[in-house]
């Protein structure tokens, strides 16, 4: 299963450099192989808020993203629900102060790793450095990030 955390979804339904390669990406990709977390639902969630609240977007287009967001995961993912176990190794690995992790990144990783997810997809550099350090396979995924 491949994971996908926040910072490699949202470019799907947010206008950014990286939408087109993303989703030529995952469109390559055999059905049933993509799975994201509740903490992805919640996360992306909270981006759209930011956004409205610094006036980036309406209540309206607000609306439609999260509906757009929740179409395309509903319809093309697999939907991991955190458990204790996530949250005591994201707990773990926030511990380890070289990690440089927050702890929204920490369970990401642990999420990843207690499902066994083949490969955690993010754009976030932090936590691709921190997955190495934890021996978690992580990836950009896409050629602009240098996979």
């Amino acid at each position: 299963m491949l994971y996908l955390d926040t910072s490699f979804i949202a470019p799907l339904v947010l206008n950014e450099t990286t939408s087109a390669e993303i989703e030529a990406f995952l469109i390559r990709q055999p059905a049933g192989i993509l799975a994201v977390s509740q903490w992805t639902r919640v996360e992306f969630t909270s981006l759209v808020a930011r956004e409205v609240r610094m006036k980036n977007f309406t209540l309206q287009i607000a609306g439609m993203v999260l509906d757009e967001f929740e179409a395309l995961i509903n319809q093309s993912c697999q939907i991991w629900l955190p458990g204790v176990a996530d949250y005591e190794l994201a707990r773990k690995f926030v511990t380890n102060f070289d990690s440089g992790l927050r702890g929204g990144d920490a369970l990401h990783l642990a999420i990843a790793k207690n499902q066994g997810a083949s490969v955690l997809l993010t754009l976030d550099e932090g936590l691709l450095n921190a997955a190495g350090l934890f021996s978690i396979p992580a990836s950009r995924g896409i050629i602009a990030g240098n996979q």
